[in-house]
């Protein structure tokens, strides 16, 4: 890691004021002196109101609704104010003590929206999906910027439960779910694989202190077993530790190139990490990067960097923008402001940092998959274009966008209208088909006994299981939905009967950004360069665009 810093540019503005009469110098003057103006005006107006307004008024109250006002007016929702009481609080309940439900959370458009159920945690097997809206956590409203709030409620004791009250995109009305709070302790790659053609799979869910040891194995266990490529999957991976991101990236690139610029107005905010050690780990291994809408923060400084410097091909949609850095300022009588204080770029000066309305619409809408994951509907055009250390043209404008664009398949209209009706019933239905599996599994795997085929016979049944805990439609919908019961029954059949390597293997043959890049990667060979340079076309460049 390397700071920037030039002795040039505080002597340039020195020789400036010195010529000018000290302008500049005056103009700062001036500037604090109006700040402090400004700043008694408040306090006069903020005592006239507290002492002569018709009904009694808490001037404490006062402040915080201005310093509340304050923030607001950035609209950033990740700079907040955190009172003293609260933010304790919450400190103790994500100091590991407690259990929790795994979603990970961000406000957007003032909701408190669910980015990524991390899979297998209690949120993701009550059916809470990406794009969902907590208004309500136990009957207590979670109003604006309740991010914090909605965190701290979540959390508690494993085994108690906890109520949220929803709304999902595409469905009318409230959904309530209960879920079961547990310890959350996410393997980073809960497994490894390596499929036809010799070509390894490490899906990466999180980056934690231990992301890196894992994925060493992972992929020190697949060259072992022949493996010429690695497609890492950091699709729905929301980020984490910035540390294990570098250290990731370090596994493939050169000593001493950049990974990652930040740029903040304070000098102390604008850093450039690079490479450490003195070489990858993994200098000529060709890799695949599987990355979507849900891909963010640590995940995408993985991305950016191996695509900048044409070390990784990347697949499938366009990552979720989350290139802002915050900090923690202690305050007076315990309190803390967390405020955005600079910005993620990659190597080549592309921000990672994406509008809130693409962020927003990237997880609120799109089409169904017959897995039940939201499609994004498309890619924003007219992006910037830059250029890549290896001369490729790559796009800007926030995320980070792949060089093949891969949509999964849809559901038609009328099938993905009646799963929206079989949401209506909020939690009642996964929880209908987990009970319904772990019925029929029965121990099969320890017992080596085959699980289960899908047969008509046992989509009947699962339709009586569900409709015993309420999830109710009427024929047409049960019809068109099929293809979804269908598929989830399969998936869950392999998840409780064998785990996720069998679940992934369910559903890997369906999987298209995962079959391009196999493709990919088996037409590249041991070639790492012909992967990124043959595999990918240039974008053409927007008009009027530049790096």
């Amino acid at each position: 890691m390397k700071r920037n810093g030039s002795i040039g540019g505080p002597m340039l503005v020195l020789a400036i004021a010195m010529v000018t009469g000290g302008w500049f110098f005056q103009q700062g003057a001036d500037l604090g002196r109006a700040g402090f103006l400004r700043g008694r005006l408040f306090d006069q107006v903020a005592d006239l109101v507290s002492d002569n307004y018709v009904d009694q008024v808490d001037q404490e109250q006062l402040y915080d609704a201005a310093i509340e006002g304050l923030l607001s007016s950035l609209d950033d929702p990740n700079s907040s104010f955190l009172q003293r009481d609260d933010y304790e609080n919450f400190a103790i309940r994500t100091g590991g003590e407690y259990g929790g439900v795994g979603l990970e959370v961000l406000d957007r458009d003032g909701y408190v929206t669910v980015m990524n159920p991390i899979p297998g945690t209690p949120g993701a097997r009550a059916g809470i999906r990406a794009g969902d809206r907590i208004l309500e956590v136990d009957g207590e409203e979670i109003g604006e910027g309740g991010t914090d709030l909605a965190v701290e409620r979540l959390r508690g004791q494993p085994g108690t439960e906890v109520e949220l009250t929803i709304e999902r995109p595409g469905v009318d009305g409230r959904l309530t779910f209960t879920v079961r709070r547990a310890r959350v302790e996410v393997k980073s790659v809960p497994f490894h694989v390596l499929l036809e053609g010799n070509v390894g799979y490490v899906p990466l869910q999180v980056f934690s202190e231990t992301s890196t040891d894992e994925v060493i194995a992972a992929i020190d266990s697949l060259q072992s077993e022949g493996a010429h490529g690695i497609v890492l999957d950091l699709r729905g991976n929301p980020g984490g530790v910035l540390d294990a991101g570098i250290a990731i990236s370090e596994l493939f690139l050169p000593a001493s190139v950049d990974i990652v610029e930040t740029r903040g107005r304070a000098a102390h905010q604008s850093e450039t990490y690079r490479a450490r050690g003195s070489g990858p780990r993994y200098p000529a291994l060709p890799v695949a990067i599987l990355v979507d809408e849900r891909s963010a923060s640590a995940s995408e400084i993985v991305a950016g960097a191996l695509q900048d410097h044409d070390r990784a091909l990347l697949v499938g949609f366009r990552t979720f923008g989350k290139g802002s850095v915050q900090t923690l300022f202690p305050l007076t009588g315990g309190d803390v402001l967390k405020l955005t204080t600079a910005r993620w770029y990659t190597p080549v000066g592309r921000s990672i940092q994406k509008e809130r309305e693409e962020q927003r619409a990237a997880l609120a809408s799109g089409a169904l998959s017959p897995f039940g994951q939201l499609v994004p509907r498309g890619e924003v055009e007219d992006l910037p274009t830059f250029t890549s250390r290896g001369g490729r043209t790559l796009m800007g404008g926030g995320g980070i966008t792949p060089d093949l664009t891969v949509r999964p398949d849809t559901l038609d209209t009328a099938a993905q209208e009646a799963v929206y009706a079989l949401y209506e019933s909020g939690g009642a239905l996964n929880q209908a088909l987990f009970d319904f599996v772990v019925r029929r599994v029965g121990g099969a795997a320890e017992s080596g006994r085959p699980l289960p085929e899908v047969t008509p016979a046992l989509m009947s049944d699962l339709r009586r299981a569900l409709e015993e805990r309420g999830v109710e439609a009427d024929e047409a919908v049960w019809e068109a939905a099929e293809p979804y019961l269908r598929n989830s029954l399969r998936q869950e059949l392999a998840l409780q009967g064998s785990g996720e390597l069998q679940q992934f293997l369910v559903q890997a043959g369906s999987d298209q950004a995962l079959q391009a890049a196999l493709e990919r990667l088996r037409a590249a060979g041991d070639d790492a360069r012909a992967l990124v340079t043959d595999a990918a076309a240039p974008a053409p460049a927007p008009a009027g665009a530049g790096s």
